[in-house]
């Protein structure tokens, strides 16, 4: 029989909830109402709190693959637990193990994660080390002397590999797109670097709007070149390889550049100085301040949580470097998303905290039902608002006997 929408919303609270048993915990996992994600999916928190070691363990000893897999892609684990299922017998975990979870903050693997891998029986799993993200380069090293002749031309060549250069279908090909009646064809063609001159100037009065940005993002052009051809910029950009693989003063050009489409190519670049990072921080075009909080690992605080409440993502409490600090000032705010980040402050106190409990928006409600500093009157009553049910139950001092009772009531066997 199906759970109820509200028991439901209890149980997934529970199932994240630090200070359920472990006993407990498998009592869900064992539950084939429940699905995988409501066992390990986490909201997104400045600081968030994930999997206790013991519930990472015990989940990861359980018999369903696909629990497991879901584990090692969980954003609620660290590297250092997701670690720990790199001795699992399933392929599908393994490569989940490497891939890990989606956030593009989460936790890395400990390097000797990897070594082990590189060690594996399974010429699978050593070849899933040369293309998924994150090997380390000594362990690249070590596969490119591997027995398997696939794996270890694949390691060489990520030894071999360059920054990359931008991409060209040749000078033939380049002037053959630049005449085609497709606007995609010229584009391509536009951004070719082996375009000739003559017709880099042809497309650069293209009366396709694509076409004319692709040639004002082209290297190689002035200031007052690019200035010269019109553009039509909207909120979605391509990134140009060439951006990407810059040197230091051809990326600190694209970071002055008056060209709104380098200046976001730009934040998105891996070596990005900080004083580059500084600048445009404070640039006046909203997506070159999101790209940069999306990319870069030092980006200020204070730009977080700025880009944050102007953006709705809320992909960016994750970032490593969101402030925890002096957000309690936020709570008498306007905005319900501003309220809902006070109780990311640990020096909030709780009377403040109990305060946005009681908000009229749920969104602040459930932000803080989680929070320890609730009184345990206080979350009792948030398990039975449909906003708040689930962080309610994943609150740590929900008293033991409640976690008992819910389970009971939802017939958790």
């Amino acid at each position: 029989m199906p759970i109820p929408d509200l028991t439901r919303a209890r149980l997934h609270g529970l199932a994240r909830n630090p200070a359920l048993p472990v006993e407990a915990l498998l009592r869900l996992a064992a539950d084939d109402r429940l699905d995988i994600e409501d066992l390990t999916t986490f909201p997104a928190a400045p600081g968030r709190r994930g999997f206790t070691d013991a519930a990472f363990d015990a989940l990861a000893a359980h018999p369903d693959p696909q629990l497991r897999e879901a584990l090692a892609r969980s954003s609620g684990a660290t590297g250092a637990q997701r670690a720990r299922l790199v001795g699992d017998l399933s392929i599908a975990v393994l490569h989940a193990v490497i891939e890990g979870p989606a956030d593009r903050w989460a936790d890395p693997l400990p390097t000797w994660a990897y070594r082990r891998l590189a060690d594996h029986p399974e010429p699978v799993v050593r070849d899933m080390l040369t293309y998924l993200p994150g090997t380390p380069r000594d362990v690249i090293v070590a596969l490119a002397r591997d027995p398997h002749p696939r794996i270890a031309d694949a390691a060489r060549a990520l030894l071999r590999h360059t920054p990359a250069q931008p991409a060209t279908m040749g000078r033939d090909q380049a002037v053959s797109f630049a005449e085609s009646t497709s606007p995609w064809n010229r584009a391509q063609a536009a951004a070719d670097p082996e375009l000739p001159a003559a017709w880099v100037g042809v497309l650069a009065t293209d009366p396709e709007p694509q076409v004319r940005l692709a040639v004002s993002m082209r290297p190689g052009l002035t200031e007052e070149q690019r200035a010269a051809i019109p553009v039509e910029i909207g909120p979605e950009l391509p990134v140009p390889a060439w951006v990407l693989a810059a040197g230091p003063d051809e990326l600190r050009r694209c970071a002055r550049s008056a060209h709104i489409g380098l200046r976001r190519s730009a934040a998105c670049h891996p070596e990005l100085p900080a004083d580059l990072i500084a600048a445009l921080a404070a640039d006046t075009d909203p997506t070159v301040r999101l790209l940069l909080c999306e990319h870069q690992p030092a980006a200020p605080p204070d730009l977080l949580l700025r880009t944050h409440l102007e953006s709705d993502d809320d992909d960016l409490l994750r970032h490593p470097t969101f402030p925890c600090t002096g957000l309690a000032r936020l709570a008498s705010s306007p905005e319900p998303r501003a309220r809902a980040l006070a109780r990311y402050d640990d020096a909030a106190p709780a009377p403040l905290i109990d305060q946005l409990s009681h908000d009229p928006d749920p969104a602040v409600r459930a932000a803080v039902a989680d929070d320890p500093r609730l009184p345990e009157r206080r979350i009792l009553e948030l398990l039975d608002d449909p906003a708040t049910a689930t962080p309610a139950a994943a609150n740590p001092q929900l008293p033991r006997p409640a976690m008992t009772a819910l389970l009971t009531a939802a017939g958790v066997p």
